[in-house]
């Protein structure tokens, strides 16, 4: 299970590696929000995601022999990144088992950071029995999205920056909104606060009908997604919460939030004319909460991690012209 020591070491290994993303603000949405709202761009990570942290994370924690090897991860693309990149850095080999229908620029980055790509239909394939496969015949590490130690200690390394930064602002009380697929950022970030903001509240964020974290933390068990396709937030879509990941939100985070696509697609076009970042539909879920839900967030403040920016050519456009400045 992942905890503060692991998430600290973590930070160690990633020092020098990744980016310190800052907290962004504007006036402009300040106002939206009825308060005041600080951004954390992981947009502008390595490979453009939060994802790089958890890659490099777990690469670099796996003994010399093991890596050379090389490792294998399942993703739609920015794990898929991550991992790629971070395998590069670390010169071992990568394979990235990716659905056929994931944003064309998330593939062909994958593929341009060195990695071997392998497509399946999500529909009809399962990829988790694609991975077992590969790893067994190649002798490949596989590294999961979310549900594994390291990464989740990666990922939390964007909370230990964040408590730093929201003391830094004058912040000791304030919910943190993060985008939430299978709970790996959410959860990492939590153990984080726990440790060092405890003021500081964890929320995921998913879009509609794609709310299985949200409902699981109702429910007090893990819920199902009845599709695993279907929407413009493709980055954080997943079947479910993790089982390591969802004992720890249970523990930790307060309710779910959930958001519209057009939302979050307005979300999209506020943080480039407001915030100057380009952010993708799933990394835009939790700035769109706490620009469109703020009834539904407590206090003075709030902090929204805008997870990700690989977004389609064609989708950016598309939010800029439906929601103009």
């Amino acid at each position: 299970m992942s905890n503060l020591q692991m998430i600290q070491a973590a930070a160690a290994r990633l020092d020098g590696h990744a980016r310190r993303t800052p907290l962004l603000s504007s006036p402009f949405l300040d106002e939206i929000a009825g308060r005041r709202v600080l951004v954390k761009p992981e947009c502008l990570q390595h490979t453009g995601s939060f994802k790089f942290r958890g890659g490099w994370s777990a690469v670099s924690a796996l003994d010399e022999a093991t890596r050379k090897r090389g490792v294998i991860a399942f993703s739609s693309g920015n794990h898929a990144q991550g991992v790629a990149l971070a395998a590069r850095r670390h010169g071992a080999p990568a394979v990235i088992v990716m659905p056929s229908d994931a944003p064309r620029v998330k593939i062909d980055n994958t593929r341009a950071l060195g990695a071997e790509v392998v497509l399946y239909d999500r529909g009809s394939e399962d990829r988790d029995a694609i991975g077992d496969r590969l790893a067994a015949e190649r002798g490949l590490t596989l590294i999961k999205p979310f549900d594994e130690p390291q990464v989740i200690a990666g990922q939390g390394t964007a909370g230990l920056e964040i408590a730093q930064q929201a003391t830094k602002a004058g912040i000791d009380t304030a919910d943190v909104l993060i985008c939430c697929g299978g709970g790996g950022l959410t959860s990492g970030i939590a153990l984080a606060l726990e440790g060092h903001a405890p003021g500081l509240r964890a929320r995921p964020v998913e879009p509609e009908n794609f709310d299985d974290v949200a409902r699981s933390l109702r429910s007090g068990r893990i819920e199902r997604n009845t599709r695993t396709s279907g929407s413009l937030c493709d980055a954080i879509i997943t079947p479910e919460p993790g089982r390591i990941t969802f004992p720890i939100m249970a523990r930790l985070c307060g309710p779910g939030l959930v958001v519209t696509e057009d939302q979050a697609m307005h979300a999209v076009a506020l943080a480039f004319a407001r915030l100057k970042i380009v952010v993708e539909p799933g990394g835009a879920v939790a700035l769109a909460a706490a620009l469109f839900h703020p009834e539904q967030i407590e206090g003075d403040a709030v902090i929204a991690v805008a997870s990700g920016g690989n977004i389609d050519a064609e989708v950016f456009r598309d939010a800029l012209a439906r929601f103009p400045a």
